[in-house]
């Protein structure tokens, strides 16, 4: 069956074939580490639909919503190549009504670290994350890992609002240098990549260290060593279910998460590492 583009519910309507559904929301640009979820989606359900919208609500007004990368033609190749069976490519207009009110909010965990940065960030995402479950009626959703707190809080909605949604955290997908795999990689020139390569280079040295203060003390002398070039925005060290930090004695699973500015691209990274005080 050839793979279908569909725009609004109607079309999504239209091209269920029965079975199992998974959706993997993403905002095009398509790499590798958006196969790795795709081919993860096709392995748990009959029926494969990606979406592809740049969400307006997730931007904020001095990002870079304008000059995100948009390859649609490219990004459908990617998906037949992948077995697709559906692609959800709605255009802001059919997502969101001109006299739109109600929105998510993300709660606390919304505001801080990666909210703290980007005010109402992930109201948007949350927003249009509910609106696409509603829209595909997915019984799996699969989101990578690299957005270690946009998953926490997808997680955290489905929970408080009973979305009957399975939620799937796929592994970061990484360069051959280390680098996490983002669309917004192309916006680096090659002296900027090799600032970036920080990020990477911080969490393997702290994730080598045992203890909290230890761990947080390696990843940071990385970063600064790094010189001006990188403006770091933040460095933590958190429990991923609420991304409140953790204290010395913390045991269990910590995401050790960076953001940092190079040049003109903000690029993020974490590390999942499992703690064991003595």
């Amino acid at each position: 069956m050839d793979l279908i583009v569909a725009r609004n519910r109607d079309d999504l309507v239209k091209a269920r074939t029965g079975g199992e559904v998974a959706l993997v929301p993403t905002m095009g640009a398509l790499h590798e580490g958006h196969r790795s979820l795709i081919r993860l989606a096709r392995a748990r359900a009959d029926q494969v639909v990606v979406s592809i919208f740049v969400n307006p609500l997730q931007f904020g007004p001095s990002e870079d919503f304008s000059r995100y990368p948009r390859t649609f033609d490219a990004d459908l190749e990617v998906c037949r190549s992948e077995g697709v069976s559906v692609v959800f490519h709605p255009s802001a207009e059919d997502m969101y009504h001109p006299d739109r009110q109600v929105s998510l909010h993300s709660g606390r965990m919304g505001e801080i670290v990666e909210g703290a940065s980007r005010p109402g960030h992930f109201d948007g995402v949350l927003t249009v994350v509910l609106k696409l479950f509603n829209l595909v009626q997915p019984h799996v959703a699969i989101f990578g890992q690299k957005d270690a707190q946009q998953l926490a809080l997808i997680r955290r909605m489905v929970a408080d609002l009973d979305v009957p949604v399975e939620i799937i955290g796929a592994p970061t997908v990484r360069e051959p240098d280390g680098m996490a795999l983002s669309s917004r990689n192309r916006y680096l020139s090659a002296a900027d990549r090799q600032v970036a390569l920080a990020l990477s280079r911080a969490l393997r040295e702290g994730a080598a260290e045992p203890a909290p203060s230890r761990i947080r003390a390696a990843a940071r002398a990385v970063l600064d060593a790094a010189g001006p070039e990188l403006d770091v925005d933040y460095l933590v060290l958190v429990d991923p279910a609420t991304f409140t930090e953790v204290g010395e004695t913390y045991s269990g699973e910590a995401v050790l998460a960076v953001a940092a500015r190079v040049g003109a691209t903000r690029l993020i990274d974490n590390v999942i590492l499992t703690l064991n005080p003595a």
